[in-house]
């Protein structure tokens, strides 16, 4: 668990976690692969942190993850990774979005 005054730390690079549009955990939530009262208990991560589903992002404003894995999505299904691309960046914009939405956390989802 992070002091307070560090606010939430990246479990893989350990550096802060400064916005919820950088959050790993935030993007699962809005992409529905987890419920509200999970938040709390899940580890924090940078989404430039977890390659493994950072690589499906496709925007402009997004530079985009190389993920040398046998996972990584050069090696996997064409069309499996065209609707992960469509499905998390989808999710990616609505997490950038967040911010400015004024909405409350159960509308956060997709």
């Amino acid at each position: 668990m992070a002091r307070c005054e560090e606010g939430y730390l990246c479990e893989v690079c350990g550096r802060e976690v400064e916005a919820i549009t950088e959050s790993d955990l935030y993007l699962a939530f809005v992409l529905g692969e987890l419920d509200a009262a999970e938040l709390p208990r899940r580890r924090e991560r940078h989404i430039r942190c977890n390659a493994e589903r950072a690589q499906y992002i496709v925007d402009p404003d997004f530079s985009p993850v190389n993920y040398d894995s046998p996972f990584g999505k050069q090696h996997l299904d064409v069309e499996f990774v065209r609707a992960e691309e469509q499905r998390i960046t989808a999710g990616w914009r609505r997490l950038q979005a967040i911010p400015s939405l004024g909405i409350p956390l159960e509308e956060y989802p997709l």
